[in-house]
Protein backbone atom coordinates (compact mmCIF):
# COMPACT_ATOMS: atom_id res chain seq x y z
CA UNK A 1 0.00 0.00 0.00
CA UNK A 2 1.06 3.62 -0.44
CA UNK A 3 2.71 5.47 2.45
CA UNK A 4 0.92 7.99 4.63
CA UNK A 5 3.07 10.72 3.12
CA UNK A 6 2.03 9.76 -0.39
CA UNK A 7 -1.61 9.50 0.67
CA UNK A 8 -1.47 13.01 2.15
CA UNK A 9 -0.02 14.30 -1.12
CA UNK A 10 -2.92 12.70 -3.00
CA UNK A 11 -5.39 14.49 -0.72
CA UNK A 12 -3.65 17.80 -1.29
CA UNK A 13 -3.81 17.29 -5.07
CA UNK A 14 -7.55 16.59 -4.83
CA UNK A 15 -8.17 19.73 -2.78
CA UNK A 16 -6.12 22.03 -4.98
CA UNK A 17 -7.68 20.72 -8.19
CA UNK A 18 -11.25 20.87 -6.86
CA UNK A 19 -10.86 24.45 -5.62
CA UNK A 20 -9.30 25.44 -8.94
CA UNK A 21 -12.20 23.86 -10.78
CA UNK A 22 -14.88 25.44 -8.59
CA UNK A 23 -13.55 28.92 -7.83
CA UNK A 24 -11.51 29.93 -10.87
CA UNK A 25 -10.85 33.67 -10.66
CA UNK A 26 -13.31 34.14 -7.83
CA UNK A 27 -16.70 33.38 -6.29
CA UNK A 28 -18.38 36.34 -7.93
CA UNK A 29 -21.80 35.59 -6.43
CA UNK A 30 -20.41 36.12 -2.93
CA UNK A 31 -18.03 38.91 -3.94
CA UNK A 32 -20.94 40.80 -5.48
CA UNK A 33 -23.22 40.95 -2.44
CA UNK A 34 -21.35 40.04 0.75
CA UNK A 35 -18.87 42.49 2.35
CA UNK A 36 -15.31 41.23 2.58
CA UNK A 37 -15.27 41.71 6.35
CA UNK A 38 -18.64 39.98 6.99
CA UNK A 39 -18.52 37.00 9.34
CA UNK A 40 -21.07 34.24 9.71
CA UNK A 41 -21.85 30.78 11.03
CA UNK A 42 -23.23 27.76 9.19
CA UNK A 43 -24.18 24.20 10.09
CA UNK A 44 -23.75 20.95 8.17
CA UNK A 45 -27.18 19.35 8.34
CA UNK A 46 -28.00 15.67 7.84
CA UNK A 47 -30.99 14.89 5.60
CA UNK A 48 -30.56 11.13 5.14
CA UNK A 49 -29.57 8.30 7.53
CA UNK A 50 -26.21 6.59 7.17
CA UNK A 51 -22.61 6.65 8.36
CA UNK A 52 -20.74 9.93 8.14
CA UNK A 53 -17.33 10.21 6.49
CA UNK A 54 -15.33 13.20 5.32
CA UNK A 55 -15.30 15.23 8.53
CA UNK A 56 -11.51 15.19 8.78
CA UNK A 57 -11.29 15.92 5.05
CA UNK A 58 -13.68 18.86 5.49
CA UNK A 59 -11.24 20.31 8.03
CA UNK A 60 -8.50 20.10 5.41
CA UNK A 61 -10.69 21.84 2.83
CA UNK A 62 -11.64 24.65 5.21
CA UNK A 63 -8.03 25.16 6.23
CA UNK A 64 -6.98 25.41 2.59
CA UNK A 65 -9.71 27.94 1.78
CA UNK A 66 -9.17 30.08 4.87
CA UNK A 67 -6.94 29.21 7.84
CA UNK A 68 -9.09 31.42 10.06
CA UNK A 69 -12.26 29.37 9.58
CA UNK A 70 -13.33 27.45 12.69
CA UNK A 71 -14.99 24.03 12.52
CA UNK A 72 -16.79 22.84 15.64
CA UNK A 73 -17.31 19.09 15.07
CA UNK A 74 -20.25 17.43 16.81
CA UNK A 75 -20.26 14.07 14.97
CA UNK A 76 -17.01 12.30 14.08
CA UNK A 77 -16.10 10.19 11.05
CA UNK A 78 -17.56 6.68 11.25
CA UNK A 79 -20.52 7.58 13.47
CA UNK A 80 -24.14 6.88 12.53
CA UNK A 81 -26.27 9.84 11.51
CA UNK A 82 -30.01 10.47 11.18
CA UNK A 83 -32.00 13.25 9.50
CA UNK A 84 -31.89 16.44 11.55
CA UNK A 85 -28.46 15.76 13.04
CA UNK A 86 -25.91 18.55 12.87
CA UNK A 87 -22.44 17.27 12.00
CA UNK A 88 -20.80 20.53 12.98
CA UNK A 89 -20.70 24.32 12.81
CA UNK A 90 -18.40 26.42 10.63
CA UNK A 91 -17.69 30.02 11.62
CA UNK A 92 -15.61 32.84 10.17
CA UNK A 93 -15.58 34.82 6.94
CA UNK A 94 -18.94 34.49 5.19
CA UNK A 95 -17.24 34.67 1.81
CA UNK A 96 -14.87 31.84 2.77
CA UNK A 97 -17.67 29.62 4.05
CA UNK A 98 -19.53 29.99 0.76
CA UNK A 99 -16.34 29.46 -1.23
CA UNK A 100 -15.82 26.10 0.49
CA UNK A 101 -19.48 25.02 0.60
CA UNK A 102 -19.95 23.01 -2.58
CA UNK A 103 -16.65 21.15 -2.59
CA UNK A 104 -17.04 20.35 1.11
CA UNK A 105 -20.57 19.00 0.64
CA UNK A 106 -19.74 17.08 -2.54
CA UNK A 107 -16.87 15.35 -0.75
CA UNK A 108 -18.74 14.55 2.45
CA UNK A 109 -21.82 13.31 0.58
CA UNK A 110 -19.75 10.98 -1.59
CA UNK A 111 -17.59 9.72 1.27
CA UNK A 112 -20.60 9.20 3.55
CA UNK A 113 -22.38 7.17 0.85
CA UNK A 114 -19.35 4.90 0.52
CA UNK A 115 -18.99 4.61 4.30
CA UNK A 116 -22.67 3.72 4.63
CA UNK A 117 -22.39 0.97 2.01
CA UNK A 118 -19.16 -0.36 3.49
CA UNK A 119 -20.64 -0.43 6.98
CA UNK A 120 -23.52 -2.54 5.70
CA UNK A 121 -21.07 -5.09 4.23
CA UNK A 122 -18.93 -5.08 7.39
CA UNK A 123 -22.01 -5.83 9.50
CA UNK A 124 -22.96 -8.71 7.22
CA UNK A 125 -19.51 -10.23 7.78
CA UNK A 126 -19.69 -9.95 11.57
CA UNK A 127 -18.67 -13.17 13.30
CA UNK A 128 -16.65 -14.47 10.34
CA UNK A 129 -12.92 -14.11 9.72
CA UNK A 130 -13.53 -12.49 6.33
CA UNK A 131 -12.76 -8.82 5.68
CA UNK A 132 -14.25 -6.60 2.98
CA UNK A 133 -11.93 -4.96 0.43
CA UNK A 134 -12.48 -2.13 -2.01
CA UNK A 135 -11.14 -2.12 -5.58
CA UNK A 136 -9.76 0.32 -8.18
CA UNK A 137 -13.30 0.88 -9.49
CA UNK A 138 -13.27 4.43 -8.17
CA UNK A 139 -14.09 7.88 -9.50
CA UNK A 140 -11.10 9.20 -11.49
CA UNK A 141 -9.24 11.91 -9.60
CA UNK A 142 -10.71 11.28 -6.13
CA UNK A 143 -9.64 7.71 -5.40
CA UNK A 144 -7.87 8.72 -2.18
CA UNK A 145 -10.99 10.05 -0.46
CA UNK A 146 -13.14 7.14 -1.67
CA UNK A 147 -10.71 4.60 -0.26
CA UNK A 148 -10.44 6.68 2.92
CA UNK A 149 -14.21 6.40 3.33
CA UNK A 150 -13.98 2.60 3.09
CA UNK A 151 -11.42 2.57 5.90
CA UNK A 152 -13.52 4.89 8.05
CA UNK A 153 -16.41 2.41 7.92
CA UNK A 154 -14.32 -0.61 8.89
CA UNK A 155 -13.42 -1.94 5.45
CA UNK A 156 -9.90 -2.48 4.15
CA UNK A 157 -8.13 -1.07 1.14
CA UNK A 158 -6.94 -3.28 -1.71
CA UNK A 159 -3.99 -1.92 -3.72
CA UNK A 160 -4.22 1.83 -4.23
CA UNK A 161 -3.12 1.79 -7.86
CA UNK A 162 -1.14 -0.16 -10.44
CA UNK A 163 2.19 0.65 -8.83
CA UNK A 164 1.85 -0.61 -5.25
CA UNK A 165 0.97 -4.28 -5.80
CA UNK A 166 1.20 -6.90 -8.55
CA UNK A 167 -2.17 -8.29 -9.63
CA UNK A 168 -2.11 -10.86 -12.42
CA UNK A 169 -5.61 -11.09 -13.83
CA UNK A 170 -6.99 -13.16 -16.68
CA UNK A 171 -5.68 -10.87 -19.42
CA UNK A 172 -2.17 -10.74 -17.94
CA UNK A 173 -2.14 -14.53 -17.73
CA UNK A 174 -3.43 -15.01 -21.27
CA UNK A 175 -1.04 -12.45 -22.78
CA UNK A 176 1.90 -13.95 -20.84
CA UNK A 177 1.19 -17.45 -22.12
CA UNK A 178 -0.22 -19.03 -18.98
CA UNK A 179 -0.17 -18.92 -15.18
CA UNK A 180 3.30 -20.38 -14.63
CA UNK A 181 4.83 -18.10 -17.24
CA UNK A 182 3.12 -15.00 -15.87
CA UNK A 183 4.25 -15.68 -12.28
CA UNK A 184 7.78 -16.64 -13.28
CA UNK A 185 8.20 -13.51 -15.41
CA UNK A 186 6.79 -11.41 -12.56
CA UNK A 187 9.23 -12.81 -10.01
CA UNK A 188 12.10 -12.15 -12.43
CA UNK A 189 10.87 -8.59 -13.01
CA UNK A 190 10.67 -7.85 -9.29
CA UNK A 191 14.17 -9.20 -8.71
CA UNK A 192 15.71 -7.36 -11.65
CA UNK A 193 14.11 -4.08 -10.63
CA UNK A 194 14.71 -4.52 -6.89
CA UNK A 195 11.01 -4.15 -6.09
CA UNK A 196 9.26 -5.65 -3.09
CA UNK A 197 5.64 -5.96 -4.21
CA UNK A 198 3.10 -8.58 -3.17
CA UNK A 199 1.71 -10.79 -5.94
CA UNK A 200 -1.98 -11.59 -6.29
CA UNK A 201 -3.06 -14.01 -9.01
CA UNK A 202 -6.58 -14.49 -10.32
CA UNK A 203 -7.95 -18.01 -10.75
CA UNK A 204 -10.93 -18.78 -12.97
CA UNK A 205 -11.38 -22.40 -11.89
CA UNK A 206 -10.01 -25.10 -9.57
CA UNK A 207 -7.42 -26.21 -12.13
CA UNK A 208 -5.92 -22.72 -12.11
CA UNK A 209 -5.88 -22.65 -8.29
CA UNK A 210 -3.72 -25.79 -8.38
CA UNK A 211 -1.43 -24.23 -11.00
CA UNK A 212 -0.97 -21.10 -8.91
CA UNK A 213 -0.21 -23.12 -5.77
CA UNK A 214 2.59 -24.86 -7.66
CA UNK A 215 4.33 -21.51 -8.18
CA UNK A 216 6.48 -19.46 -5.81
CA UNK A 217 5.97 -16.14 -4.09
CA UNK A 218 2.17 -15.80 -4.51
CA UNK A 219 0.71 -13.69 -1.71
CA UNK A 220 -2.99 -14.19 -2.46
CA UNK A 221 -5.22 -16.11 -4.86
CA UNK A 222 -8.24 -14.27 -6.21
CA UNK A 223 -11.17 -16.63 -6.76
CA UNK A 224 -13.08 -14.89 -9.52
CA UNK A 225 -16.76 -15.74 -10.00
CA UNK A 226 -16.51 -19.05 -8.11
CA UNK A 227 -19.73 -20.53 -6.75
CA UNK A 228 -19.98 -21.63 -3.11
CA UNK A 229 -18.89 -25.23 -3.72
CA UNK A 230 -15.88 -24.19 -5.81
CA UNK A 231 -14.92 -21.61 -3.20
CA UNK A 232 -14.96 -24.18 -0.40
CA UNK A 233 -12.86 -26.55 -2.50
CA UNK A 234 -10.38 -23.80 -3.34
CA UNK A 235 -10.04 -22.73 0.30
CA UNK A 236 -9.35 -26.35 1.27
CA UNK A 237 -6.66 -26.61 -1.41
CA UNK A 238 -5.05 -23.31 -0.41
CA UNK A 239 -5.08 -24.41 3.24
CA UNK A 240 -3.18 -21.37 4.52
CA UNK A 241 -0.38 -21.59 1.93
CA UNK A 242 -1.36 -18.07 0.90
CA UNK A 243 -4.31 -15.75 1.35
CA UNK A 244 -7.65 -16.20 -0.43
CA UNK A 245 -10.01 -13.60 -1.87
CA UNK A 246 -13.44 -13.94 -3.46
CA UNK A 247 -14.75 -11.48 -6.02
CA UNK A 248 -17.29 -11.19 -8.81
CA UNK A 249 -20.98 -10.38 -8.51
CA UNK A 250 -21.02 -10.67 -4.72
CA UNK A 251 -23.67 -8.51 -3.09
CA UNK A 252 -25.53 -8.16 0.21
CA UNK A 253 -27.55 -11.30 -0.44
CA UNK A 254 -24.52 -13.56 -1.02
CA UNK A 255 -21.58 -12.02 0.83
CA UNK A 256 -22.07 -13.86 4.12
CA UNK A 257 -22.38 -17.25 2.41
CA UNK A 258 -19.07 -16.62 0.63
CA UNK A 259 -17.49 -15.59 3.92
CA UNK A 260 -18.67 -18.84 5.50
CA UNK A 261 -16.72 -20.70 2.80
CA UNK A 262 -13.61 -19.59 4.68
CA UNK A 263 -12.04 -16.95 2.43
CA UNK A 264 -9.81 -14.32 4.01
CA UNK A 265 -11.15 -11.45 1.93
CA UNK A 266 -14.05 -10.46 -0.28
CA UNK A 267 -13.55 -7.57 -2.67
CA UNK A 268 -16.40 -5.50 -4.03
CA UNK A 269 -16.35 -2.70 -6.57
CA UNK A 270 -19.87 -1.82 -5.45
CA UNK A 271 -18.48 -0.07 -2.38
CA UNK A 272 -17.31 2.78 -4.59
CA UNK A 273 -18.97 2.49 -8.01
CA UNK A 274 -22.58 1.81 -7.04
CA UNK A 275 -23.51 4.36 -4.39
CA UNK A 276 -25.69 7.46 -4.43
CA UNK A 277 -24.48 10.48 -2.51
CA UNK A 278 -25.86 10.81 1.02
CA UNK A 279 -27.97 13.95 1.34
CA UNK A 280 -26.30 16.68 3.42
CA UNK A 281 -26.70 20.43 3.30
CA UNK A 282 -25.00 23.55 4.61
CA UNK A 283 -27.28 26.18 6.11
CA UNK A 284 -26.53 29.63 7.49
CA UNK A 285 -27.19 30.04 11.20
CA UNK A 286 -28.81 33.45 11.72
Amino acid sequence: MISQEQFTKELDIIINNALREDIGDGDHSSLACIPADACGRAKILVKQPGVVAGVAFAKMILNKVDVNLKFEVLIQDGESITPGDVIGYISGSSQSILKAERFLLNSMQRMSAIATKTSEFVNLLHGTKTKILDTRKTTPGIRAIEKWAVKIAGGENHRFALYDMIMLKDNHIDFAGGIAQAIEKTNQYLKQNNKDLKIIVEARNIKEVKEILACKNVYRILLDNFDYAMTKEAVALIDGKCQSESSGNIDQSTIREYALCGVDYISSGALTHSVSNLDLSLKAVL
